[in-house]
């Protein structure tokens, strides 16, 4: 792919999709390339630059996991170590909290149930007040290490754990730890950082094309999950070659060690599911043909970003479109420099429907923390229907402002794909082979064959007792 490839992909895509502004990086074999098309924001009309800043979203998970490991390295931080052992007030609503680990907070096997958990504080006591608020609000889908689930939740708990074993609050360390030494130049960790640069905001669909969020960040209390963290594209690719250059940053100026890098890209839990990619420490490690693709994507109200690496073939790409409706060219983009560029051969992850049999076996309402999904077969497929229940009016009003409006229930039609695993209905089944595997669904644990859980977007869900 040349500049010119990746500038009419944006380009394009902006044009006809109703995204109002994408600004994209490539950096490959020692060439970078940035494209930007659109605007920051439909109010002002102010143009996407290169040089934008924007919320990363969950791809800070990678960063908080990158500042967990060198707090390793210094002896300070013991992967399997109990999280107890760093807070000892650390409690959950349920008994479980004492067996949770520090590598379980990393790779989503703590079973913490608060991927809706948004309690609203900032400042440097928001992560103290996040962790403290767990032993009433937040319980458990599984013990530690038994499944996976993506957990917001257990960022958090990591985030206050590096707060009390440094003394430093989280947002400094990032900025001192990090940012700094690794040259991102851009990256900021407020909002008032932010509001001197040129710096995009989220929309979400409308009738006119977009509409601008009214919530630019989540609180504070989000900071190590992906509240806070605002950079460039240029430092998103300076970050993923620390990750491919053994933990040097590009100015030659070590990061992590060589180590650290490769612990954080070994597999630590892989379910078997297609969807759900392996994981290692903070990244997934996503199977494309024959080639592993460290990957992570972030959400942010009305925005979505992206950042992979690829190990052996020196490529970064990262990406932020300020609307989610972003994340189909991103998926073009990256299976583009897999193939064009790379010369990887990756296969259609999925390649037709079939028949299963028993789809009564799933049948069901399945929960999570303020969420209520209710299973049921029909015509050769399962219907679900998702319920939002929020804690309280707070709760619900983070919530609602981060998807752009209130939610109503949702009903969505499932066809079978493979064992246990199901595609939304009419969808083309190409779509799956890059990000947007994770709209399938899959069913696991079975106990007198019965499925005790049901995974979507690697969040799982348990089925509810009668």
């Amino acid at each position: 792919m040349s500049n010119m490839g990746l500038n009419a992909l944006v380009s394009d895509f902006v044009e006809t999709s109703g995204v109002p502004g994408v600004v994209a990086g490539v950096y490959h074999a020692g060439q970078q390339e940035v494209v930007a098309c659109g605007v920051t924001n439909v109010v002002t009309g102010e143009s996407m630059r290169e040089d934008t800043g924007f919320l990363l979203g969950s791809v800070t998970k990678v960063l908080t996991t990158t500042l967990v490991m060198q707090q390793v390295e210094q002896g300070r931080i013991d992967l399997d170590e109990r999280v107890v052992t760093y807070l000892p007030e650390f409690r959950l609503e349920v008994a479980g909290a004492a067996d949770i680990r520090i590598r379980h907070l990393l790779n989503h096997t703590n079973g913490i149930d608060a991927d809706l958990y948004f309690p609203d504080a900032d400042g440097p006591d928001a992560l103290r007040i996040a962790v403290d608020g767990m032993a009433e609000q937040v319980g458990t889908l599984f013990a530690p290490g038994e499944h996976i689930s993506y957990s917001n939740g257990g960022m958090i708990v990591a985030g206050r754990v590096l707060e009390v074993v440094t003394g430093v609050p989280y947002h400094e360390l990032l900025q001192r730890n990090l940012f700094d030494p690794a040259g991102m130049t851009g990256a900021v960790t407020s909002p008032a950082q932010a509001i001197l640069r040129s710096t995009a905001v989220g929309h979400f669909p409308s009738q006119d094309g977009a509409r601008r969020t009214d919530l630019f960040k989540l609180p504070d209390t989000w900071g190590p999950a992906g509240s806070s963290a605002i950079a460039g594209i240029a430092d998103l690719l300076a970050f993923g070659r620390i990750h491919l250059d053994g933990g040097l940053a590009p100015s030659g100026a070590r990061v992590l060690s060589e180590e650290s890098v490769r612990r954080m890209r070994t597999v630590t839990y892989s379910t078997g599911s297609p969807h759900i990619p392996p994981i290692g420490l903070g990244w997934l490690l996503m199977p494309f043909g024959d080639v592993e693709v460290l990957s992570h994507s972030g959400a942010s109200p009305g925005g979505v970003a992206v950042l992979v690496a690829v190990p052996g073939r020196d490529l970064v790409f990262a990406a932020y479109g300020n609307d989610a409706r972003a994340m189909a060219l991103f998926d073009r983009i990256l299976l583009t420099l897999l193939r064009n560029r790379l010369g990887v051969t990756v296969p259609d992850l999925i390649t037709a429907t079939i028949e299963a049999e028993d789809l009564g076996r799933y049948e069901g309402t399945y929960r999570s923390n303020q969420l209520r999904i209710a299973v049921r077969a029909v015509d050769g497929g399962l219907e679900e229907t998702t319920t939002y229940e929020p804690a309280d009016e707070q709760q619900s009003g983070i919530f609602t402002a981060f998807v752009g409006g209130s939610i109503p229930v949702m009903t969505r039609r499932y066809l079978p794909v493979g064992k246990d695993v199901f595609a939304p209905a009419g969808l083309p089944l190409e779509m799956f082979t890059g990000y947007s595997r994770q709209l399938l669904v899959s069913y696991h644990d079975f106990r007198d064959g019965v499925p005790r859980y049901r995974s979507a977007g690697g969040r799982m869900t348990r089925r509810a007792v009668d």
